[in-house]
């Protein structure tokens, strides 16, 4: 195997995972990459690395190019195992190396994950540079992109930023440059993987974007999926409107039902979204995918979901992805709560509490006696469209 060069005396020498299709509850249709960077200088670099089970991989892309015995610097972006996984095969090769991560939470994350290797670590701030030949390199720490030892290493010579998490997709592919792939599908994997990881976290990578955007830009190096180069404005004006979470206006419909009164109680919201002429998708949470799915609710002014009550309380799958939402905190909604019972109907009360207690607001709510009427379908859609 061999390193792909970047930029003279810059290499990729990662590793294609073509089999993942979940990572930590998040589906991968279409793979990864676990992407490492080589810098050949007076002193040797290494940025990040791979899951451990491509740790020979790296190596011999590595190798394809130098001895890894010559590497001086590693650098450790983040220490998820997914980019620190073979650091400890690394420094069987390179022991004196020294490994710059993120002062304070850094140093701290690698010592636990590799508690019986002895490692260099030394901790780096906003700002602090580190020379190594005729490259100054520059960190920027972005805390909580995704994690609190999260930072961006930026090569002013190469106009390179290696910007770890920020800017990823999960998306396997032998073609690791951006131009080679097409845009839409590029840019559907980056909201995806934003949806799902960085969400949360918003208002930190917003600030991470701002810091990054003074940068000059030839390339953005992530760690995960494609390399960033004809189509930077792209990804950064995606960033902007994902960071700000700027809404379309479009409406998700998410429920499941048990007799088909709470769907066609979904079916009658649908029908008011498609009378005001507002985009509108809807999904049986029983046949869905919860990544894919709060990838469009995180785009969408309006949200409507529906569970009929079973036990005193929601059905299990609509539950789960209630909390799936309540973890990632999209924001500024406008909802709506439905559903059918036959005694109780606390359904409807649970599904308002979860979305208020994460900051949306209120459009209206149904809670219907088993099943309802034509009239009151009607009626339904009636309510639905007069708020719109």
């Amino acid at each position: 195997m061999k390193a792909l060069k970047l930029k003279d005396n810059v290499y990729w020498v990662g590793a294609v995972d073509w089999v993942m299709r979940d990572s930590h509850g998040y589906t991968t249709e279409e793979g990864s990459t676990y992407n490492a960077y080589l810098i050949i200088d007076e002193k040797v670099t290494l940025i990040d690395t791979v899951k451990e089970a491509f740790k020979e991989e790296m190596i011999a892309r590595i190798s394809s190019v130098i001895d890894p015995k010559k590497i001086d610097i590693i650098i450790s972006n983040h220490g998820e195992l997914d980019h620190s996984g073979a650091l400890a095969e690394v420094v069987k090769y390179a022991p004196n190396a020294a490994i710059y991560s993120s002062f304070p939470t850094g140093p701290k994350v690698l010592e636990s994950l590799f508690n019986e290797v002895k490692l260099n670590i030394k901790g780096v701030k906003t700002n602090d540079t580190l020379n190594i030949g005729k490259r100054t390199l520059k960190f920027v720490q972005v805390p909580l992109v995704h994690w609190p030892d999260s930072m961006v290493t930026y090569s002013e010579y190469d106009k390179i930023l290696f910007s770890n998490d920020a800017f990823g997709q999960h998306f396997a592919t032998s073609k690791l440059f951006d131009y080679e792939n097409d845009l839409d599908v590029l840019l559907h994997h980056c909201k995806k993987y934003y949806a799902n990881i960085v969400m949360p976290y918003s208002k930190q990578a917003n600030r991470a974007l701002e810091a990054v955007k003074g940068l000059e830009l030839e390339m953005i190096a992530t760690s995960h999926g494609v390399i960033w180069t004809k189509h930077i404005p792209d990804i950064l004006n995606l960033y902007q409107d994902l960071t700000t979470s700027k809404h379309n206006k479009e409406a998700v419909i998410i429920y499941e039902t048990m007799y088909g009164s709470t769907e066609a109680m979904g079916k009658a919201i649908y029908e008011a979204f498609v009378r005001k002429g507002i985009p509108v998708r809807m999904y049986d949470v029983n046949n869905s995918d919860f990544s894919l799915l709060i990838t469009y609710v995180m785009e969408a002014e309006y949200l409507a979901i529906g569970s009929p009550t079973f036990n005193s309380t929601l059905l299990s799958k609509i539950a789960g992805f209630l909390s799936y939402l309540k973890g990632l905190k999209p924001v500024n909604k406008k909802y709506i709560a439905f559903g059918s019972y036959g005694w109780g109907g606390e359904s409807v009360k649970e599904i308002e509490g979860i979305l208020e207690s994460i900051g949306h607001e209120k459009l209206i709510s149904f809670r219907e006696f088993h099943k309802p009427t034509k009239a009151r379908l009607q009626e339904i859609t009636q309510e639905v469209e007069k708020l719109l």
